[in-house]
């Protein structure tokens, strides 16, 4: 089996390879030194340098208000994680750089992916505190991600949330969505998540229904991408338009249309499976 190329999208840890390895497998460093990984809303806080960016080296840089979060080890060196309070002064030397891609962030691959896994783990970190089940404080598993409750013993991991993102073609046209807030003409892919009891196949047919009014046919998967806003799996199809006639849910988009495929308007930037998709499948020759 072909191994889909969304494998070396960023914010999958598969594009740092064996270069990272996971807090979860190894033992945590005694010392707090090595790189540092500053998130500041969804912002990294980095250092310019040589027309990119890299991640701040020894000592934090910024002050810690709570123990840092031990991320893993990459290029040999542990990676530790500190939130930033929103509106905090940025230390000298340092630039603050969205990780967003639809806010067209400038991060090399390798950064975005770091700083996607720090941004969940924190998203984690603020919502593990408590045991879901009897509300006592929650103590880390050893050499895990996970929590523990003390009292009733109940353990709980990371939560992903999965989701479909889907390309509906018909001949030489597809057919893309906007949601408000976006840069101008920029369109994308129907995407929505996946309900209790639902195939991620189900999940298409509905979403799509739902949020343009038509149906699909020919459903195929293509790729996944893990998506740190705050802790979704984005999972990516392409669909054959099977009839219907256009009408927009107005309160999840703010405009559908379709488009032919030679005059395709402003789409996401390559960080995004939605414009993988489009590249790899747009045209009416391409399958998965």
């Amino acid at each position: 089996m072909t191994t889909p190329l969304t494998v070396h999208l960023p914010f999958n840890r598969d594009i740092l390879g064996a270069a990272f390895t996971p807090a979860k497998r190894g033992t945590k460093p005694s010392g707090e030194h090595g790189h540092w990984i500053l998130v500041q809303d969804q912002s990294l806080l980095v250092v310019p340098e040589a027309g990119g960016f890299r991640l701040p080296h020894g000592d934090c840089p910024v002050p810690v208000e709570a123990a840092p979060f031990w991320l893993g080890t990459y290029r040999d060196t542990p990676c530790w994680v500190v939130p930033v309070a929103p509106g905090a002064p940025v230390p000298k030397g340092l630039v603050s750089e969205t990780v967003v891609p639809m806010r067209n962030t400038r991060l090399p691959d390798d950064l975005l992916s770091l700083g996607g896994m720090a941004m969940q783990a924190l998203w984690w970190e603020s919502t593990s505190g408590h045991c879901p089940r009897c509300g006592e404080a929650t103590e880390r598993i050893e050499s895990e991600w996970g929590k523990k409750c003390p009292r009733c013993r109940y353990e709980h991991y990371p939560h992903l949330h999965p989701a479909t993102i889907v390309l509906v073609r018909d001949g030489n046209r597809v057919l893309l969505t906007r949601k408000t807030g976006w840069a101008p003409n920029r369109y994308a892919l129907v995407a929505g998540f996946v309900d209790n009891g639902e195939s991620l196949e189900g999940c298409v047919a509905r979403e799509i229904k739902e949020e343009v009014g038509v149906d699909v046919k020919d459903i195929r998967y293509v790729g996944s991408q893990n998506w740190p806003f705050p802790s979704q799996m984005m999972i990516g199809f392409v669909a054959t338009y099977a009839g219907g006639d256009l009408v927009i849910d107005t309160e999840e988009l703010e405009d559908a249309r379709w488009f032919p495929c030679d005059a395709l308007p402003n789409l996401p930037t390559r960080h995004s499976i939605s414009r993988f998709i489009i590249d790899h499948y747009a045209q009416p020759s391409l399958s998965p």
